[in-house]
């Protein structure tokens, strides 16, 4: 199934991204096994598809070399012009510390190389301490390392409010942050949300599906415990659902989207998708993928087509109205990650 025209957005005047991000953080090894040769194969079949844009991560166990053998096949079997047609956005995740040039710069060149290529496409840093202002450092060399066409656009990562625009304020160039944002976490509707459209920034969003729990797969299930939540997404987005309002409340979410999908004629997952791709400031959804053993691409593609009226965000505003401010249990976005 080709994706439609709806499916493109232009992050940046020289970067149309697909809309639906393909996660890479199955590769780490969190989740399983995962044999090179059936992910290349199947990283194949998601560009054919029109699954165009990647995000992964330093950290993400072999994600950057996956990347840099894709590209390789790309070149070897399709031409030169090829993997023009990709994208690929990677991380940056550092212990905080001293950040002189020589340090940032030797880590970008290791994601090069491992990538394969002589620019990063979108490079997304992530800071662990805000009290340690270095950050400020990396970024200030990593806006020179732009400049000097090794980074072709700078981007964060679970960065809040205040330090985006402590950030914009230093007068570094960012085009976007990408931050956790799902029907159960609007966190980030709070105040990020604004300061992107402010600034002509946008968000690229994860945890959108919960691991897997905002799906048609647990709808009128029990409450799953122990080894039923068998990867680390599934354990992870269990703890902001019972955050957020407990498993009853859920089950009244996945049935209120399980009713809206059925009048349009698609799954939980596409209605919770598209509600989020409706937000403002909103540039992509990242969806994760399993190469080699499970995927979605059919299914995911019917979020492009579907439009979602005043009627159905009524019915899904009257759930998430009973549930916890996650704004003021947990803070802003990425606070989950510096508690």
């Amino acid at each position: 199934m080709a994706l439609p025209p709806q499916s493109i957005y232009t992050l940046a005047p020289d970067m149309h991204i697909c809309r639906l991000l393909n996660g890479m953080w199955q590769v780490s090894g969190a989740h399983g096994r995962i044999d090179p040769q059936a992910a290349l194969q199947d990283m194949l079949v998601y560009h054919d598809a029109g699954y165009t844009t990647w995000d992964l991560a330093d950290h993400y166990g072999p994600a950057e070399d996956f990347i840099g053998a894709f590209r390789r096949h790309l070149l070897e079997t399709r031409g030169n012009s090829a993997p023009e047609h990709m994208l690929a956005f990677t991380k940056w995740v550092p212990r905080p510390g001293s950040m002189p040039r020589q340090v940032v710069e030797e880590n970008i060149n290791i994601s090069l190389r491992r990538m394969a290529v002589d620019t990063l496409d979108l490079l997304q840093f992530h800071w662990w301490e805000y009290s340690d202002s270095r950050y400020l450092d990396a970024l200030s060399h990593m806006a020179d390392l732009r400049d000097e066409g090794k980074i072709r656009h700078l981007a964060l990562t679970n960065f809040d409010t205040e330090n985006v625009q402590r950030i914009l304020d230093q007068g570094i160039r960012i085009v976007s942050n990408q931050v956790q944002y799902s029907l159960i976490d609007l966190r980030p509707e709070r105040a990020m949300a604004p300061l992107c459209q402010a600034h002509g920034m946008s968000l690229l969003t994860y945890g959108t599906l919960g691991g897997g729990l905002i799906s048609d797969t647990f709808l009128g299930r029990p409450e799953p415990r122990g080894s039923e939540l068998n990867t680390v997404s599934l354990r992870k987005y269990k703890q902001m659902v019972d955050a957020w309002g407990g498993w009853a409340l859920f089950q009244s979410l996945l049935q209120t989207l399980r009713t809206i999908a059925d009048q349009h004629g698609v799954s939980i997952a596409n209605v919770a998708t598209r509600a989020i791709l409706d937000r403002p400031a909103v540039a992509g959804v990242i969806v994760g993928v399993r190469l080699g053993l499970a995927e979605h691409r059919d299914d995911n593609a019917r979020v492009f087509d579907l439009v979602l009226d005043d009627e159905d965000r009524g019915h899904i505003q009257a759930v998430l109205a009973q549930s916890r401010d996650l704004f003021n249990l947990i803070g802003d976005c990425g606070d989950e990650y510096r508690r």
